[in-house]
């Protein structure tokens, strides 16, 4: 069957194997950031432990700069956003001139990764001294450490701020540079998977490009962890 309707008729809408975009619709872009120097480290990188990008990190930032000036995908975004987290910040900073009027990123705590609570700045080695080990693939509900997220009141946290700003940009498009469970986060709440799982272990790269569509209340996966530009190009 033909996914696209001819004029005049064609494939009814409920069997059509590729949906015909909706006008109006929203869209919403997803950039994970580019290596941390907390990641290199292994620290755990809430607002104190996040120092900000690796010299890879920004060498990613810089490929996915030179794609986006290049192609122009995202220059008619109406709105850059970033998580408050350095990292995030870095990457949007970098990656700004190719995404709509080159503007600074507005900073939303609500895009940050999981909040680590007192975990924040440890080595991954003092964390389990200290706290022990949590799987959120066991133990979705389980904080972090003291004072920090559990896995499920991170995706509704995550998900909720991403949804939050799509409503503010009904019918724009709108850039996010966040973090892969940012991302992983949507695809757990805005696809029919199970609501109460864990983690879908995804291989989200680094400056990797996922994009969402939304017409009404109804959400379309339109791409995913797209990092052509670390691919294609030297450095």
């Amino acid at each position: 069957m033909s996914g696209e309707a001819p004029p005049g008729g064609g494939v009814p809408p409920g069997l059509r194997t590729v949906r015909v975009a909706p006008e109006g619709r929203t869209r919403v872009v997803l950039v994970r950031h580019g290596e941390a120097a907390c990641n290199v480290a292994g620290v755990i990188g809430g607002r104190t432990g996040c120092t900000g990008l690796s010299p890879d990190g920004r060498r990613q930032a810089a490929a996915l700069r030179t794609r986006l000036v290049e192609t122009g995908e995202l220059s008619g975004a109406g709105a850059l956003y970033a998580s408050v987290l350095a990292r995030a910040l870095e990457t949007a900073g970098i990656a700004a001139p190719g995404i709509g009027g080159g503007a600074a990123p507005v900073a939303d705590c609500g895009l940050c990764e999981l909040h680590p609570g007192e975990a924040d700045g440890l080595t991954w080695d003092e964390y389990r001294a200290r706290f022990g080990d949590v799987d959120f693939d066991v133990r979705p509900d389980a904080v972090v450490a003291p004072g920090g997220e559990s896995w499920t009141s991170f995706v509704a946290r995550a998900s909720g701020a991403v949804a939050r700003l799509a409503d503010a940009h009904k019918g724009e498009l709108v850039v996010v540079v966040c973090h892969a469970g940012v991302i992983e986060s949507t695809l757990l709440a805005f696809l029919p998977v199970a609501p109460d799982r864990g983690r879908l272990g995804l291989p989200t790269e680094h400056t990797s490009i996922t994009e969402w569509e939304r017409d009404g209340e109804a959400w379309r996966l339109v791409r995913y962890n797209d990092a052509a530009h670390l691919h294609t190009r030297a450095g």
